[in-house]
């Protein structure tokens, strides 16, 4: 892999693996990753400019506009740029507006030693279903570990319905239904069909990992795809 900083973009449905890569990657590299949602919730709490438009839309019961998404990322990405770390977006861009976005962001001539990868998690739907009908997760919300339920899975707790690492309680998603994450599914395939042609046709390269493995595999082949080992 070149000394460039790179942008990783994971595309991946819900339930795919790339937030477990991602973790994986922060501890091994120290990699900065990108939580669109922890960082909606740091402008709120903080009261900026972008967190009083953020709360005021979610308090009018209306969606977070693109522009204001994509105006919080951008100046989150110029922060880790300016650090010199290599950065993961898992949920951004979320659609083509969005890929459009930061593809306009990273045409400024101060970004021209800023590397793109687009990396596509492969999981058939109903794996994801399993996946996720079987997930359970952190109840302490400055932990959020996830696990599987599901059997022979490396990701079951030591204690059951325990966090490993907190000892919190864990629960399971109320919208973690087979109807409402097929539902989701179909939402979600409607942005990356749309996000990844546009990715195509600029020539960008869509790196694929098998995302069906077990998850140290996942991490092997990712770290594979994008140049990490041989």
């Amino acid at each position: 892999m070149s000394a460039k900083n790179e942008i990783f973009v994971l595309v991946g449905s819900p339930g795919s693996g790339k937030g477990s890569v991602s973790h994986l990657c922060i501890k091994e590299f120290g990699w900065e990753q990108l939580s669109t949602g922890d960082l909606c919730r740091k402008h709120i709490a903080e009261q900026t400019e972008i967190g009083k438009e953020i709360d005021f839309a979610i308090k009018s019961g209306k969606l977070v506009s693109d522009s204001i998404i994509v105006d919080m990322v951008n100046k989150w990405l110029i922060d880790q740029i300016e650090s010199g770390a290599n950065v993961l977006l898992d949920g951004y861009p979320r659609n083509l507006a969005q890929a459009e976005a930061l593809d306009a962001f990273l045409k400024d001539e101060k970004f021209a030693d800023i590397g793109l990868r687009i990396i596509k998690f492969a999981v058939p739907d109903e794996v994801v279903v399993d996946r996720l009908c079987n997930r359970c997760i952190c109840s302490n919300k400055d932990c959020q570990a996830v696990y599987s339920m599901a059997k022979d899975s490396p990701c079951k707790p030591k204690e059951d319905m325990v966090c490993d690492a907190c000892a919190s309680p864990l629960h399971v998603r109320s919208d973690d239904t087979i109807e409402t994450i097929k539902e989701r599914l179909s939402i979600y395939h409607e942005y990356e069909d749309s996000m990844l042609d546009f990715y195509t046709r600029k020539g960008n390269e869509i790196l694929k990992v098998d995302a069906t493995k077990p998850l140290v595999e996942v991490f092997e082949s990712f770290k594979k795809v994008v140049g990490l080992k041989d």
